[in-house]
């Protein structure tokens, strides 16, 4: 992605200049004082980037997201036990059928070794890079480049409050406390030899094979997190459980994992299952799950990311800012294509709120349309909001 394109441009407009302006707090908050701490200490940061030549400030906030993404839920320990066991030349784990996965699960064969250790580890290093990482996004862009929103945020005129974004701080961290240890568990699980079908050498399964994973996988994340999020956008599940989520509609970095413990350890257990059910090697199944993660970051930061060339099938972050911003539509990750095939898109000039379900919404000219805009005249002006931007306007046609 381009994000330091607009990281780059912004520095250079600046010109040096120092910002007064930071966000007011009624009271300091531990968890948002943690996240600022590289505001506090970090005043020539700036300076660096603006003197750094573009392909490399480009390349270090490229890398910094990534790096943010590889560790977002402790992924980075499962990559990590996998990569060490191809290294000592070890093949594939045994092979699970679903009776010794049940009958394990309700023995005493489990082998769990070094599990505390493995699980300290996972904890530190991920909510160490989530505070570093997503508190520097959040300093660079939301704190120093304030008063520039109108060149890189998606929503220029409007913000999270204070207290929200000590909320989606708080949600994050509960749920990355769960999905984490659920990834210690499973590089535990994994690097003891316990039953499952991942295996760790290229050519174990033929290359044709090692290659064509990286698609098959990349569909099956994607498509099966497109039919979840449409079904958390039911009434029934979307009420107490999807809509903590929403409470969002001015996203950043930090609302990737402000999620219901419930909904998260749902998506992580789902797409955990190739793992389980059909040979995969560890490194495609990780690379599509880690850019899976590197543009949920991107798509929830709130930043006018741009996908790039060699990504015809991957929306800008707008197309995702725009499912918060009008609730039930745009459900899709990765690609554009589902909401396309299913009729979820946006639609220009309808009148959606937080109660029109399904991805449907009655246009401003209906009779309904009219109430819900006389009702909430607030909405007159989003619902001329274009679809999207230029580029991906002509991605869609």
């Amino acid at each position: 992605m381009k994000a330091s394109d607009t990281l780059h441009r912004n520095g250079k407009s600046e010109n040096g200049s120092k910002i007064t302006e930071k966000h007011e707090q009624k009271h300091k908050d531990p968890l948002t004082e943690g996240v600022k701490w590289i505001e506090r200490y970090a005043e020539n940061l700036e300076n660096f980037f603006e003197r750094l030549p573009e392909f490399i400030s480009t390349f270090i906030a490229t890398l910094a997201v990534f790096t943010f993404g590889s560790i977002l839920r402790g992924e980075w320990v499962v990559i990590l036990v996998t990569a060490l066991k191809q290294i000592t030349g070890h093949t594939q784990t045994k092979n699970a059928s679903v009776e010794e996965i049940f009958e394990l699960f309700t023995s005493r064969n489990l082998k769990m070794e070094n599990f505390s250790i493995i699980f300290i580890l996972a904890n530190v290093v991920s909510f160490g890079f989530y505070f570093i990482i997503g508190g520097f996004l959040h300093w660079y862009f939301y704190v120093k480049r304030r008063h520039l929103a109108s060149e890189w945020k998606i929503q220029p005129n409007k913000w999270l409050s204070p207290e929200l974004e000590r909320h989606e701080i708080m949600i994050g961290t509960l749920s990355l406390i769960i999905t984490s240890s659920f990834s210690a568990f499973l590089a535990c699980y994994i690097f003891n030899g316990n039953p499952c079908t991942v295996y760790f050498q290229f050519d174990e399964y033929g290359w044709i094979w090692f290659f064509l994973q990286f698609p098959v996988i990349f569909i099956y994340i994607d498509y099966t997190t497109y039919i979840m999020h449409r079904l958390y956008h039911t009434p029934w599940l979307y009420k107490h459980f999807h809509k903590l989520h929403h409470k969002y509609k001015q996203p950043t970095a930090f609302s990737v994992t402000a999620i219901h413990p419930v909904e998260i350890m749902h998506i992580q257990l789902t797409m955990c299952l190739p793992l389980f059910t059909i040979p995969t090697h560890w490194a495609s199944f990780y690379a599509v799950a880690i850019y899976n993660y590197y543009h949920g970051i991107i798509d929830h930061s709130g930043i006018n990311f741009k996908a790039q060339w060699w990504q015809p099938w991957q929306p800008d972050a707008e197309f995702h800012d725009q499912h918060h911003e009008f609730f039930h539509c745009n459900f899709g990750f990765n690609m554009y294509l589902w909401d396309k095939w299913h009729g979820t898109m946006r639609k220009q000039y309808n009148v959606y709120t937080e109660e029109t379900f399904h991805g449907e919404a009655p246009s401003a000219e209906t009779a309904e349309g009219k109430a819900i805009l006389e009702a909430n005249p607030e909405l007159i002006d989003s619902i001329n909001k274009p679809l999207l931007t230029k580029t991906e306007t002509q991605k869609t046609k």
